[in-house]
């Protein structure tokens, strides 16, 4: 069977490739996907086509979630059947062998919008770990796909959000999906906003959902006494500055005592418990995902910017890279 790939060739070089897929040649585990829709991920995307992740050696075959039907299923596959529609961490590819977790899509959700469930598990990392609760005011720093999903799904929690970001076409986007609070600029302008907002108290809690290590250090300024501070985005790039004045306002009451918590999506089990022990998992984050986007509860509509199909993947990774403004939920349609 001839299939299609993007495959990232060399640093800053994206292309298109035909390969030959053989359908016989299955693992245990393996389903075999025909996918109709993928979704790009920016950050990490992003990160490994500049070539700055070691363990995303060129050349590289970049994905991050697809939907499609299943063609075939590996001896050992009890849970999905051939002819089913489903989600999954795929590659960006018209067919593809997924073995980290594949998902039924639920009915009444088309592939487009299930993607975003992949985006989701990312984001509600964050509400999990938190210690926030109905009715605390908690600061997301990014609005991107990832940090728009997490004020969200804090917002459905019962938070009282407030949304940051340098882009005013993000922050539209963000007022769009149902965001109250929103503050258009940095650490110094949301500062102000938050301490009239809470009379001086500041945040229970502070997502930084960039991954920008000069905006982790200064996070904590946005967090009241015994706030929390979680790291969403994927640290990158260099920052030279003075770690004792983060590590003071982590140790010293005067400062704050401020906890800082990592927030990788890769903490959780990727399969379910079956015996009920473990709570969480990928698995289940996925699912009650997709069901509230489905319900319309958890808003991806509004971060859709581009459809395109693959033999656009230039436009697309360098639109992502350099028309932030105008490029945030990129997909492919595989289906063209």
């Amino acid at each position: 069977m001839q299939a299609r790939q993007i495959v990232f060739s060399e640093p800053d070089k994206v292309e298109l490739q035909f390969f030959d897929y053989d359908l016989g040649n299955l693992a245990p585990e393996d389903v075999v996907i025909r996918i109709s829709h993928s979704l790009i991920s920016p950050g990490t995307e992003l990160a490994c086509l500049r070539g700055t992740e070691s363990w995303a050696r060129h050349p590289f075959l970049p994905g991050y979630a697809g939907c499609g039907e299943v063609l075939a299923v590996g001896s050992a596959v009890k849970d999905v059947a051939v002819g089913e529609r489903v989600f999954s961490y795929t590659k960006h590819a018209s067919v593809t062998q997924a073995r980290v977790l594949v998902a039924p899509v639920p009915e009444g959700l088309d592939s487009l919008r299930a993607c975003f469930a992949r985006m989701a598990a990312v984001s509600i990392t964050a509400p999990r770990l938190s210690d926030a609760e109905l009715g605390d005011h908690v600061a997301v720093i990014g609005l991107g796909l990832v940090g728009n999903l997490c004020a969200q799904l804090f917002g459905m929690a019962g938070c009282e959000v407030i949304g940051i970001d340098l882009s005013a076409a993000r922050c539209e986007t963000a007022r769009r999906c149902g965001l109250r609070h929103v503050v258009h600029g940095g650490v110094d302008e949301a500062k102000a906003y938050i301490a009239d907002l809470t009379g001086g108290k500041m945040c229970e809690a502070v997502v930084e959902a960039i991954g920008a290590p000069a905006v982790v250090a200064r996070a904590a300024e946005l967090a009241g006494k015994l706030g929390e501070v979680i790291l969403l985005g994927s640290p990158r790039g260099e920052y030279i500055g003075n770690i004792t004045e983060v590590l003071n306002q982590v140790h010293l009451w005067g400062n704050g005592c401020i906890t800082f918590k990592g927030a990788h999506e890769w903490r959780y089990p990727t399969r379910r418990d079956r015996n009920g022990q473990i709570k969480h998992s990928l698995e289940r984050n996925v699912e009650i995902l997709m069901r509230l986007i489905a319900e319309g509860r958890l808003h991806v509509d509004e971060l859709i910017t581009h459809v395109l199909p693959p033999e656009q993947c230039v436009q697309a990774y360098m639109g992502l890279r350099d028309r932030k403004d105008e490029y945030m939920g990129v997909l492919f349609d595989w289906t063209r």
